[in-house]
């Protein structure tokens, strides 16, 4: 294996553990943890298409989460791409169980894209990127996107 192909390795790993820490902050309700993860100059571009830079993260979703009780992520990653050194691409489809629930709203289904970038010894989110994924005229798409979320959710019931 050359050095070239064990350090995209180890940035693919690194960039789906910054995913899973993202989506289990969000998952915990923590906003601290959930902000920490993105650099200052970074943005987060919400399902509701609200853009907030990185710096401000932590005071947008401290009230969500405090008035609103938030569901819950469930999600494959598809893709994480390493195009340059320092820098990463993920794209990942994701579906949400209300609380208290115990299957998927197809409603909350999305497509994410995450974009990390290497700085000072860490990675760090620069774009979040969570878009509705309604596939319009297509039910069958809808239905196949939550079936695949819906063999992961089990398997996490599973293992647990």
């Amino acid at each position: 294996m050359s050095a070239t192909t064990a350090q995209s390795d180890a940035a693919e790993a690194a960039v789906r553990a910054l995913y899973e820490d993202l989506l289990g902050a969000w998952n915990r309700r923590d906003a601290p943890a959930y902000a920490a993860l993105f650099a200052p100059d970074g943005a987060l571009i919400g399902f509701d298409g609200s853009q907030v830079p990185g710096a401000e993260v932590e005071d947008h979703l401290t009230p969500i989460f405090a008035d609103h009780p938030t569901a819950s992520y469930v999600w494959q990653v598809r893709e994480v791409r390493v195009p340059a050194e320092g820098v990463a691409l993920l794209r990942a489809i994701v579906g949400m169980v209300p609380p208290g629930g115990t299957d998927l709203n197809p409603a909350a289904n999305a497509v994410q894209s995450l974009v990390a970038e290497h700085r000072s010894g860490a990675w760090r989110v620069v774009l979040f990127h969570n878009t509705p994924a309604q596939h319009h005229g297509h039910p069958e798409r809808v239905e196949q996107h939550t079936d695949e979320l819906r063999r992961v959710l089990r398997r996490s019931t599973t293992d647990r």
